[in-house]
């Protein structure tokens, strides 16, 4: 039998998870997202939006009022104007006839890395040299190799580059060394900005330094501080240098080192549970930044076999002076954002740092490329504290502090329209009084040592003993299927609990829907997908998790089932009878173009019945579908539909509250005619969901009436699986308002 675990927690936020108080968090100035550019807005007009364009590696102008990224497959580095942080607007697109790889910003012009290599033997590249008056291509500096990572010195004599020369991982299994071996490349900088030496690159040879692959240094990253000391991550070579830029010496050198994370998913199933500890794994550093002339801080991600899932604080002599071990991880643990396809390999996969000073405090920015977030902390010299959990879009990779303008950029790289994910720019805004996300973080589990790892919330359901208490559930995304016990008194709201479905006959659930009955329990519809084995259900649980009845739907109506079928389910009294609402997202094989059917189960005849519902066309310029995504007895024979497009973002259309009533309508037994219901429009949700100034999101999957008469609204975040990660609990108001 399930236990329930968790019953007695008194409640961990996740403000106190990391050592900082709710009092303290109150009264400090945090970011909030306050807009989301799509990069295929700076296509040339006429061009079609669905092309792929990303944002890589961002950077801004010394007035920080223009933004400047690299957009790998559009070979271009792209300019938009910030000046108005409400609304960006692109400015230009210069090509560089190769892929832009990075990209640094000075007084004039912007520096571009540029890969030009033909495989992995031939390597070649260059700088290119970008006027910002005009956005021409003023000069191509031969970097003798291919380049990765590009910076500028803060004096503006010197651009560094990382000729990372990378190696073929599908040959000897990615094993190194492979040449040729990659270096550090100097060009120095006239007054004007221009190159000196732009047909005479210096190179810095970095052979002979790391214990590991000697012969073939891997430069990933480059910083340089105010003393014009470049840090290098060798990522593969798991190594650190620190180069003099004006000598070209290297000043010191010294392994990265390993690092151990406790209980944190490992395992190549799909959870986000606590189910083992990494040890002694090579941290193999990616992104680095320096916080002052003497301390630096890296993203270690890993690469070849290393990531050791967090990030490092180290000075100049190489000694670690902070290791964040298991924090990332159960970050993304609590929060819903944990990538639980990574778990065996990479974890949250920390990629990038920066930093900057905001409200007199230099500030530590954590990228997580899998995770989609941002870990914010704050420096105090020894062990950072946390401050704050920024939620971005699909795969951040470059992020830019900008404190003379309190602003923090983030750069999202995954770009597929087919997929509804596009490539963006997050840009949030400090000086907020209080963080508006998480809605929901998740109490410690004190069997695991470890949040309770949640995520893809597909149907919410109010407890009717208790105005604070809702329930929740996960779909099939995740090898268990769960259902949550959330506190919304506080905020975010906290999970506080768990139990696990366990005993029924079919091994995979796809719960999408929850409803409290009466009896005690509750009914769960599982969604069903019959070329995977997996019937439609409706299923009666007991409280603790375990199976008591599976239902099916008649024979021959499963005949004309289609993919898309159970999504929310709702008990319910009518004419003195305890009925069960279940609600089908989309038209099946038997139905009329534009009619779902809602599903009437009556427990005590062991029956169905059927009515159709009328979808609204589909109004999205990007085509796609409406269906229904939630059902909600409001009393008396009357329901509320969640119902929705399937866009996301600025296609997005359709995302309303509608209301049913089933008064004087008889529902038909299958085969017979199905009465159609009049329904009414009641409430848009999509500007509540817009509100949060990310993409948005096309999952609004769970509605709810609290005992107290609060609608509530949940959006599910697809598990963080070529999704945002974000997941939004909307209080909507009081639920009158859909009368």
């Amino acid at each position: 039998m399930a236990t329930r675990r968790g019953r007695y927690l008194t409640g961990v936020s996740l403000a106190v998870l990391f050592g900082l108080s709710a009092g303290t968090a109150a009264q400090a100035e945090v970011f909030e997202r306050i807009n989301s550019f799509p990069v295929y807005k700076s296509l040339p007009e006429g061009a079609d939006r669905s092309t792929e364009t990303v944002a890589e590696i961002i950077y801004p102008s010394r007035d920080g009022r223009t933004l400047v990224f690299t957009d790998s497959p559009g070979e271009a580095i792209v300019f938009v104007d910030a000046s108005n942080p409400l609304n960006i607007r692109p400015i230009g697109r210069t090509p560089l006839g190769g892929e832009p790889t990075s990209v640094a910003v000075g007084e004039s012009f912007a520096y571009g890395g540029v890969n030009t290599s033909e495989d992995y033997v031939n390597a070649s590249g260059h700088m290119a040299v970008i006027a910002l008056d005009g956005l021409g291509l003023t000069a191509k500096c031969d970097a003798k190799g291919q380049p990765d990572s590009v910076a500028i010195s803060p004096d503006g004599i010197f651009v560094a580059i990382a000729i990372e020369n990378e190696r073929d991982e599908d040959l000897n299994d990615g094993a190194l060394p492979q040449m040729p071996a990659g270096h550090l490349a100097i060009f120095d900088l006239d007054e004007s900005g221009m190159p000196t030496n732009c047909d005479a690159v210096r190179i810095v040879d970095l052979t002979g330094l790391a214990d590991i692959a000697p012969s073939d240094p891997e430069p990933e990253f480059v910083s340089i501080n105010a003393k014009n000391q470049v840090v290098v991550t060798l990522q593969e070579n798991n190594h650190l240098a620190i180069v003099d830029l004006a000598s070209g010496d290297v000043v010191t050198h010294f392994s990265a080192g390993a690092a151990s994370a406790e209980n944190i998913p490992v395992t190549k199933a799909r959870m986000s549970d606590a189910s083992g500890s990494t040890e002694n794994v090579k941290r193999e550093p990616d992104g680095v930044a320096w916080i002052d002339d003497e301390r630096f801080v890296t993203a270690n991600e890993g690469d070849y076999e290393g990531g050791s899932r967090g990030f490092t604080i180290w000075n100049t002599r190489g000694e670690v002076l902070f290791d964040s071990g298991n924090q990332l991880e159960h970050m993304g643990m609590a929060n819903g954002h944990y990538p639980a396809k990574r778990a065996s390999k990479k974890g949250t996969e920390p990629e990038n740092v920066s930093v900057g000073t905001f409200g007199g405090d230099t500030l530590i920015f954590v990228n997580s490329e899998r995770g989609n977030f941002v870990a914010v902390y704050k420096d105090t010299g020894a062990e950072p504290e946390f401050v704050q959990f920024l939620p971005t879009n699909v795969g951040p990779e470059g992020s830019v502090a900008i404190p003379s303008r309190d602003l923090f950029v983030v750069a999202n790289e995954v770009d597929s329209a087919e997929d509804g994910v596009r490539a963006q720019l997050s840009i949030y805004k400090f000086g907020a009084d209080a963080p508006s996300y998480p809605t929901i973080a998740s109490a410690m589990d004190p069997e695991k040592g470890a949040p309770i790892g949640w995520g893809a919330l597909s149907g919410l359901a109010g407890d009717p003993a208790d105005e604070n208490r809702l329930y929740a559930v996960s779909d099939s995304f995740y090898d268990e299927a769960r259902l949550f016990t959330l506190d919304i008194s506080s905020s975010p709201a906290q999970i506080t609990s768990y139990v696990t479905i366990t005993g029924g006959k079919q091994a995979k659930l796809d719960l999408e829907g929850v409803s409290v009955a009466k009896d005690g329990g509750f009914w769960l519809a599982s969604e069903g997908n019959l070329d995977k084995d997996m019937q439609h259900l409706l299923l009666k649980v007991s409280a603790d998790g375990a199976v008591q009845d599976e239902i099916t739907l008649p024979e021959d109506l499963v005949a004309q089932s289609q993919r898309f079928s159970f999504e929310g389910v709702a008990e319910f009294e009518m004419n003195g009878k305890t009925l069960v609402a279940v609600a089908v997202q989309r038209e099946w094989k038997d139905d009329p173009k534009g009619m779902v059917k809602l599903a009437i189960y009556d427990p005590a005849e062991k029956s169905w019945g059927f009515v159709h519902y009328p979808l609204d066309a589909p109004k999205s310029p990007a085509g796609g579908w409406v269906g229904l995504s939630e059902i909600v007895s409001m009393g008396d024979g009357n329901f509320a539909i969640l119902e929705r497009d399937n866009k996301g973002g600025e296609d997005a259309t359709i995302k309303q509250i509608t209301t049913v009533s089933l008064k004087g309508v008889t529902p038909a037994a299958y085969g017979e005619e199905l009465p159609v219901l009049e329904k009414h429009y009641a409430m848009d949700i999509l500007p509540a969901i817009a509100e949060s100034k990310g993409w948005v999101l096309d999952k609004p999957e769970g509605l709810a009436i609290t005992a107290g008469g609060r609608l509530i609204l949940v959006t599910d975040n697809d598990g963080v699986d070529d999704a945002p990660g974000e997941t939004q609990l909307i209080d909507l108001g009081p639920a009158s308002r859909l009368n």
